[in-house]
């Protein structure tokens, strides 16, 4: 079997999409993106692919992770393995196809029957978030992660922290006691804010707190983590097992949140998970993307103990009105009932691209780039 052509797909909202063909009729799915680097990360895919995967066999997966990551002198870093990522995917999703099975079991087995999923919340007011908190947990979520805050300065008011504490607090009043409630800083707060802001969190009792600070401080992790018994977790702008290691070794994190899309696809996410189950890390991955992204972390997920939860943002609860499930042939392949998603049993990813209607969406113009922000004195800040 060799590979013999691929295609690349812009859709909205901020999605790239690719395709592998093969001599023997199979094709396989991947999502290579990095939001905001759409185009960047196109041209480093074309790259590696028409440099070293035309004409290859797809099913030496190991191989060919190790030879374009490995085989550049310069290696790592988002865009070259978001590109990676999204291969990586699809290399699996042709291997999976070719043996008539879920990518999990050549992964191992599936080791659970159905995955926990929470569901991102968004709104600037407390009344807002609280509503549509309530409105996930009548869908049936029971776990929910949310923005503590917009802009943050880098030393602010106690107006701003009382105000941050009353978007928890809304969702917490909410939907109750029984609920996972995750808290996302998004790398917005300094090192001087961080330390206050999470200990005045422990009355909320909190999933975690993702990015406390940026990942270019993540050595101020552990001492973090020792100062508070809220378990403290990043990982969403981490690339590799390499850029996980320091965490780990240093007792740093309680969780992580790799994104196959990000940190060098299945192959890669599955190490990263293996890693962290011998460090008692818990891993519960990053997916604001689409259904083929949700689809190749559902694979690892339901083949690694240590992934004890999974992001989504397809709208699973309600198949027949979420457009990005409209990729899918059947948007109803991901089963979802009382706040999980059933195993899928189908090869490959498990899932059946409606190339019709990528194609038709490939038509409009995508170029989606995250705001700028800044603080009120013209400085920027972090989004």
């Amino acid at each position: 079997m060799q590979i013999t052509d691929y295609e690349l797909f812009a859709v909205p909202p901020r999605w790239l999409l690719l395709k592998l063909e093969t001599d023997t009729g199979l094709v396989g799915w991947g999502e290579p993106i990095l939001p905001g680097r759409l185009e960047t990360v196109r041209a480093a895919v074309v790259e590696l692919v028409e440099g070293h995967l035309l004409g290859r066999d797809p099913r030496r997966t190991e191989y060919h992770w190790r030879k374009l990551y490995q085989g550049g002198y310069h290696r790592g870093g988002p865009v070259l393995m978001s590109a990676l990522s999204g291969i990586d995917q699809a290399l699996w999703d042709i291997k999976g196809r070719h043996h008539d099975t879920p990518v999990h079991e050549l992964l191992g087995g599936h080791v659970r029957d159905r995955m926990f999923v929470y569901q991102w919340i968004g709104g600037d007011d407390p009344e807002d978030i609280a509503a549509s908190a309530r409105q996930g947990y009548d869908r049936g979520y029971r776990a929910f992660k949310f923005n503590i805050a917009r802009k943050f300065r880098p030393l602010e008011t106690a107006d701003g922290v009382d105000h941050a504490l009353e978007r928890i607090s809304a969702i917490r009043d909410a939907v109750g006691d029984d609920c996972f409630i995750g808290v996302d800083f998004h790398g917005r707060v300094s090192k001087s804010m961080a330390r206050e802001l999470v200990c005045r969190l422990e009355p909320y009792n909190p999933m975690f707190v993702d990015q406390p600070v940026l990942p270019e401080h993540s050595e101020l992790l552990a001492s973090l983590s020792e100062q508070t018994t809220v378990p403290i977790a990043t990982g969403e702008r981490f690339y590799s097992r390499y850029d996980f290691k320091r965490l780990f070794v240093e007792d740093a994190v309680s969780v992580i949140e790799p994104s196959v899309t990000h940190v060098g696809g299945i192959s890669e996410l599955k190490k990263v998970a293996s890693m962290a189950e011998a460090f008692d890390v818990a891993v519960v991955p990053h997916c604001p993307l689409g259904p083929i992204a949700f689809a190749a972390n559902l694979q690892v997920g339901f083949s690694a103990q240590g992934i004890v939860m999974q992001e989504q943002d397809l709208g699973v609860h309600d198949p027949e009105t979420s457009k990005r499930l409209g990729l899918l042939e059947d948007p109803a392949t991901f089963e979802f009932e009382d706040g999980y998603v059933e195993r899928p049993t189908g090869p490959g990813l498990g899932i059946e691209v409606d190339e019709d209607t990528v194609r038709e969406q490939a038509q409009a113009e995508v170029n989606w780039y995250n705001p700028v922000w800044h603080h009120a004195d013209g400085s920027v800040a972090e989004w």
